[in-house]
């Protein structure tokens, strides 16, 4: 089959997808070399001091690669970090024509790679793919422009709201499918957040469990990540396991006095982290955030709950995108807890909104998406 231009670009943007939370700080990106209609090279993203995606890419395709399209799903940069420029490859590669789906949103590289290609006498063409692929490279994006992670709430709830049953029990409120979805979306993320609360009742082991053929590329990740303002912990939780320790971080408050069972921890191998709190006295998550960034090189975090972090993250607008699972069941009673708590809204008409909203039902249960919208002034 010969490719056109959407069907060569749809094979980088898969090559793309295949090394989500795989590359951080570098954003995930594929490229294809295509000859006479046919792929002749592909490749994405290495982690940090590995090629990026058109070295691998124009490697594969060897000197086949003189005369031929170069399809990329990010503008190949044109500045050495880690590597040398990817425009000097694309350059010597003989390269006649490049495709990119979007421009790279680094103020170093953006469109001045393309400027260069063009200078070398490279026909290149801009906007192929440019809806997904900017999806993709959405999390690099607020890396790079805001100095923080991208941020995905997710959460299942049964038909009337509900977190659990009055007696806290919540398992499972979704189904299969829908819990396989979820660890799908941890195996695309950089850290997984949750708050002390929910370390203390469920125990979790915020791992990706998915079968064989599913899996993505080999990682280390995603990071466990739990914030405790007090850094009162229980020590004996699966995180701090001799299993899990090492790709834990537990975010505390400044000025914690829980000295002796954060340095246990930290022998362990559990990384500790210390935020500023804020004016009730909780970790600052947006300082929580920015310190993810800055010290673990995290893009895009996953925030799984509890209620009261989920609506503190709401309601300091921190949330930039959600996942949401809702079971037909309906299981009552006053006391039972909601996904989202916080201080919340006064007005109906103030209600954040959705945008680029994606509805599906997964088996018996219902799945919405989409970014948060918070009203004029928001930058998302």
């Amino acid at each position: 089959m010969v490719l056109d231009d959407a069907a060569a670009m749809r094979q980088a943007l898969a090559c793309a997808r295949s090394v989500e939370g795989r590359t951080s700080p570098r954003p995930p990106v594929g490229a294809v070399v295509v000859r006479d209609g046919e792929v002749i090279g592909q490749g994405a993203t290495a982690p940090p001091y590995g090629p990026h995606a058109e070295v691998f890419a124009l490697r594969e395709a060897g000197e086949r690669a003189r005369g031929a399209t170069l399809y990329v799903t990010l503008e190949p940069c044109c500045i050495t970090r880690h590597t040398p420029p990817c425009t000097e490859a694309v350059i010597a590669a003989g390269i006649r024509r490049v495709v990119v789906a979007i421009c790279d949103p680094n103020p170093h590289v953006c469109e001045q790679g393309i400027a260069q290609l063009r200078a070398a006498g490279i026909e290149v063409t801009v906007g192929v793919g440019e809806e997904e692929a900017r999806e993709i490279i959405q999390p690099f994006l607020f890396y790079i422009s805001k100095g923080r992670p991208y941020v995905t709430a997710k959460w299942a709830m049964t038909l009337d709201g509900k977190l659990a049953t009055r007696t806290g029990d919540s398992r499972w409120i979704s189904g299969p499918r829908s819990r396989l979805r979820v660890h799908q979306l941890r195996d695309r993320v950089d850290a997984i957040l949750v708050g002390a609360g929910t370390l203390r009742q469920d125990d979790p082991q915020l791992t990706v469990r998915l079968p064989e053929e599913l899996r993505g590329k080999p990682r280390q990740g995603p990071l466990r990540v739990v914030i405790s303002a007090s850094g009162n912990v229980p020590q004996q939780s699966r995180l701090f396991s001799s299993e899990l320790a090492e790709g834990t971080c537990l975010i505390v408050g400044e000025g914690s006095e829980r000295r002796e069972l954060l340095q246990r921890l930290r022998e362990r191998g559990v990384s500790v982290l210390a935020a500023p709190l804020d004016a009730r006295n909780q970790v600052d998550l947006d300082a929580a955030l920015r310190l993810l960034a800055q010290e673990k090189d995290c893009m895009h975090v996953l925030l799984e709950g509890g209620s009261h972090l989920l609506g503190s993250a709401l309601d300091c607008r921190l949330v930039d995108h959600v996942q949401v699972f809702i079971a037909p069941k309906v299981v009552g009673g006053s006391t039972a807890s909601s996904p989202v708590a916080g201080v919340g809204l006064a007005l109906m008409s103030d209600a954040f909104q959705l945008q680029h909203m994606y509805t599906e039902i997964v088996e018996h249960d219902m799945l919405i998406e989409g970014d948060i919208y918070y009203g004029p002034g928001d930058g998302n």
